[in-house]
């Protein structure tokens, strides 16, 4: 099942603001998604660029946002455990939260991938895309994705 993601700030395959970016306040986007299916008990989300010059670089890991949620709102804090009980990871600059695009060269594609799951993760604040991945294998209920570009 798909889950259709979108930002009211770039549309598909479009460029990202420089407010999202190393170039401007490097806060997250605003991202918004349709319901989680039935028996959805959490979602996560991994932003990540594939055209990195070291292989994938990964933006933003956060997951156990509850079911019910359809948004994340502009500047998501940077802290493990957000107000409504989501968790952040560390991402590849080695922070908690989202750091946005720095692509040294060229333009890169950024993708948003959630994922609708049917149980709570129990992994602690701060995990990384691997132990994320590793954790919501076999529990998939339903996915989608959201790619913009970005070029310094």
């Amino acid at each position: 099942m798909e889950i259709k993601i979108t930002s009211p700030t770039f549309e598909q395959g479009s460029m990202i603001p420089d407010i999202y970016t190393c170039k401007g306040k490097d806060i997250s986007p605003p991202l918004s998604w349709g319901s989680a299916p039935d028996g959805a008990e959490s979602i996560c989300l991994i932003c990540d660029d594939p055209d990195a010059p070291m292989g994938t670089w990964v933006h933003w890991v956060i997951y156990n946002i509850p079911p019910d949620t359809t948004s994340l709102p502009e500047d998501v804090p940077p802290r493990g455990v957000l107000e409504n009980g989501a968790e952040q990871g560390t991402n590849d600059f080695r922070k908690i939260g989202y750091d946005g695009p720095c692509p040294p060269f060229g333009t890169h594609r950024y993708y948003f991938k959630i994922y609708a799951l049917d149980t709570k993760l129990d992994i602690k604040p701060g995990a990384t895309k691997k132990e994320l991945l590793k954790a919501i294998k076999g529990h998939i209920l339903a996915q989608g994705q959201l790619m913009g570009r970005y070029k310094k």
